[in-house]
């Protein structure tokens, strides 16, 4: 992804996820998590997030419920891009790995928005490079812009010629608790020690 497509993706999706996080805070007076938040943010209420049927990196159906059966750190990208979602994906691992020194289970998610070449062989050996409890998910191009469209995530095909091309998408990481669904989610500016601080609070507070 060029520079500028990068920056402009990123601000797309910062201010559509921004937006939709807003109008949650604004009609939340019963939010469990307010003293985690940033206090700018807030999420839950169900306006993010929801059921999905997806592929994972064996070839299963799956949905959110057997997805979902730890803290999650949720992340939408593709195994191609060269540069954002390596970096973004390990940013999670990294946390996760935080996370479990500090003596809580999570697990880093990656759902692809580019079903067509990320396949589930693709995806696992993605995945396991990435860490060994990454879970990587797939599908049909429909099942994948129904999970996208659950949690207001952006994405497109950059024009392209050939069979290799670039797809902008939304960089925010998503935080997804069993029993609570999405609670709030990271900008990828945060380092690792940060997002394993906040989703800790989190992880107190249920």
């Amino acid at each position: 992804m060029t520079r500028i497509s990068a920056i402009a993706a990123s601000v797309v999706a910062a201010l559509g996820v921004g937006a939709v996080a807003l109008y949650v805070m604004m009609n939340r007076s019963d939010d469990v998590f307010a003293a985690c938040r940033d206090g700018v943010i807030a999420g839950g209420g169900g306006a993010i997030g929801g059921p999905f049927t997806l592929l994972d990196q064996a070839g299963r159906t799956v949905t959110e419920k057997d997805v979902f059966t730890a803290p999650s750190l949720v992340y939408f990208g593709y195994t191609f891009c060269p540069d954002i979602c390596p970096v973004d994906n390990a940013r999670n691992a990294q946390a996760v790995d935080i996370l479990e020194e500090l003596g809580y289970e999570a697990n880093p998610v990656f759902i692809t928005v580019d079903p067509a070449r990320d396949t589930p062989e693709v995806m696992a050996d993605y995945a396991q490079y990435m860490h060994p409890r990454m879970i990587g998910l797939t599908g049909t191009e429909e099942q994948v812009k129904a999970a996208a469209t659950a949690y207001r995530v952006y994405y497109q095909k950059q024009p392209s010629d050939g069979e290799y091309y670039l797809m902008n998408h939304t960089t925010m990481t998503y935080l997804v608790l069993p029993g609570h669904g999405f609670v709030d989610f990271f900008r990828r500016d945060l380092t690792a020690e940060q997002v394993a601080e906040r989703a800790a609070c989190f992880l107190d507070a249920a």
